[in-house]
C-alpha cells in the first residue's frame, strides 16, 4: 500500500474513535489535531526504511530490508513508545497541552498497526515477523495501490471538512467535486495508458456518484447535522465492506484458479489469486509448476453473483498464458548459486528463469510473474546476470 493511503488511514481512525471529549479519548476536543497527528505519524513511520535508499549501495534492498523491522509487529511496541515521545516532545516546544504519553503510544501503535495490516492485504508480501521469523506473508487481497479504497478512506474526511462550516458549504462542495471529478478522470486515463481500463460507464457512475457525495449534503445543508467522527464511523465501516467484499472476490478468483488447474491437470507446487486494478472484481491466477507459471486473467463479479447468466454453472472458455522455465543447464546452475539471485528467489513467489546467450556471453534472468502486467514486457522485480564465456559474471542486477 502506497504512503499516502497509510496516513489517510491513520487520519480516519484517529477522526472516527479518538475526536473529541468521550470515551475514547478522555480528553478535550482541544487536542484532536495533536491526536490525528500522531496516529497519522504512526500509520507513514514504517516506510521510513526507504530512507535507506539513500545511505545503501544494496540493489536488493527493496526486498531484503523494505517492509521488514519497521514493519514487525515485533518491534511495533517500541516503536510506538518512541514515536508518542517525539510527539510529546514537540507539543511542549510549541506550547500546546499534550496527551498523555500512554494515549500518545496507544495511537501511534494503533497507526503502525493499521501501516503493517493494511500492507499485510497486498500481494507484495510483509515481514511481519521479523526478526524473529525472515518470512513475507501476503493475504492477496488488494493491490498495492488501490484507487477506490484510498477514496473510501479520504472521502469520510473531506466530507467531515466540508460540513463543518455553513456559509462556504456549497461553494466548497462544488469545488470538491470538481478536484475529484477531475482525479477520477486522471486516474481513469493512466488506467488505460498502463493496460487495466474500465469502462466509460462506469467512470461516468463514479462521477454521478462523487456529484451525490459532494451535493447531496449541501442541500438545505443537512450535512452540518452530521459530526465529524459519525462522517469518519461511517468511512470506516464502508472500508469494512470493502475489505469484506475483496475477502469473497479473492475466495471465488482462487476457486476458480484451482479449478482451471484441476482440469488443466497441472503438478501445482504454488497457486495464488493476485487482485489487479482497477476493480476489486479484477484478478491474476497463477499456477507454479516444476516447468514454469501458467497465468489466468478472470473477472469474478458474475461468481459473486450466482443468478447472473454468467454465474459459476456456466462454462468458461480456457485462456492462460504459459511462462515456461528454461531447460537446465552449468550457467543457471552457477546464477542460483549467487547469493543475490538466492535472495531474489527467496523473494519471488511465481518466479521464471530464463536463459539464452548472446554472442560469446550467456543472460540468465528471473522474473516474478507476480508482478507481470500482461505485457511481453520484462515485470518489476525481473533480476538478470550476464556470464562470459569461461563462466565469469559480467554483471548483475535488476531489469531497468
Amino acid at each position: 500500500m502506497d504512503t499516502i493511503t497509510h496516513g489517510i488511514a491513520g487520519a480516519l481512525l484517529a477522526k472516527a474513535f479518538f475526536d473529541g471529549d468521550d470515551l475514547f479519548t478522555f480528553r478535550p476536543y482541544s487536542q484532536a489535531r495533536l491526536v490525528t497527528f500522531a496516529a497519522t505519524l504512526g500509520a507513514v513511520f514504517p516506510d521510513s526504511d526507504v530512507l535507506l535508499d539513500f545511505v545503501s549501495r544494496d540493489p536488493l534492498r527493496i526486498i531484503t530490508w523494505h517492509r521488514g523491522i519497521t514493519h514487525s509487529f515485533v518491534f511495533m511496541p517500541l516503536f510506538a513508545v518512541v514515536l508518542a515521545w517525539l510527539t510529546h516532545g514537540i507539543a511542549r516546544r510549541t506550547g500546546r497541552e499534550a496527551p498523555s504519553l500512554a494515549l500518545l503510544s496507544l495511537l501511534a501503535g494503533i497507526g503502525i498497526a493499521s501501516h503493517i495490516f493494511l500492507d499485510l492485504l497486498t500481494n507484495y508480501g510483509t515481514m511481519i515477523w521479523s526478526p524473529v521469523k525472515w518470512s513475507r506473508p501476503a493475504w492477496d487481497l488488494l493491490f498495492i495501490v488501490d484507487f477506490t479504497f484510498s477514496a473510501l478512506l479520504l472521502l469520510p474526511q473531506v466530507l467531515a471538512a466540508l460540513c463543518a462550516r455553513r456559509e462556504v458549504l456549497t461553494r466548497r462542495a462544488i469545488r470538491a467535486w470538481c478536484i475529484c471529478f477531475a482525479l477520477a478522470f486522471l486516474i481513469w486515463r493512466l488506467a488505460l495508458g498502463a493496460g487495466y481500463p474500465f469502462s466509460p460507464v462506469t467512470f461516468v457512475a463514479i462521477g454521478a456518484t462523487l456529484f451525490a457525495l459532494f451535493i447531496l449534503p449541501a442541500i438545505r445543508g443537512w450535512g452540518l447535522t452530521v459530526e465529524r467522527r459519525s462522517w469518519c464511523r461511517a468511512g470506516t465501516l464502508c472500508v469494512a465492506a470493502y475489505l469484506v467484499l475483496a475477502a469473497f472476490a479473492h475466495h471465488a478468483a482462487r476457486r476458480r484458479t484451482e479449478q482451471f488447474a484441476s482440469s488443466e491437470r497441472l503438478d501445482v507446487q504454488s497457486l495464488a489469486a493476485l487482485p489487479l486494478p482497477p476493480s476489486v472484481f479484477h484478478w491474476n491466477g497463477l499456477v507454479l509448476t516444476p516447468r514454469g507459471v501458467y497465468e489466468k486473467r478472470m473477472d469474478v463479479s458474475a461468481l459473486l453473483w450466482p443468478g447472473s447468466p454468467a454465474g459459476p454453472e456456466q462454462p468458461e472458455p480456457i485462456e492462460y498464458r504459459y511462462y515456461p522455465d528454461a531447460l537446465p543447464n552449468p550457467t543457471i546452475a552457477a546464477a542460483r548459486e549467487l547469493p543475490e539471485v538466492r535472495s531474489v528467489l527467496w523473494f519471488a513467489r511465481f518466479p521464471v528463469i530464463r536463459s539464452w546467450e548472446e554472442g560469446s556471453e550467456t543472460v540468465v534472468e528471473i522474473e516474478d510473474v507476480r508482478f507481470s502486467d500482461g505485457n511481453r514486457r520484462p515485470a518489476a522485480f525481473t533480476y538478470r546476470v550476464r556470464f562470459d564465456a569461461a563462466g565469469h559474471v559480467l554483471s548483475k542486477g535488476w531489469r531497468r
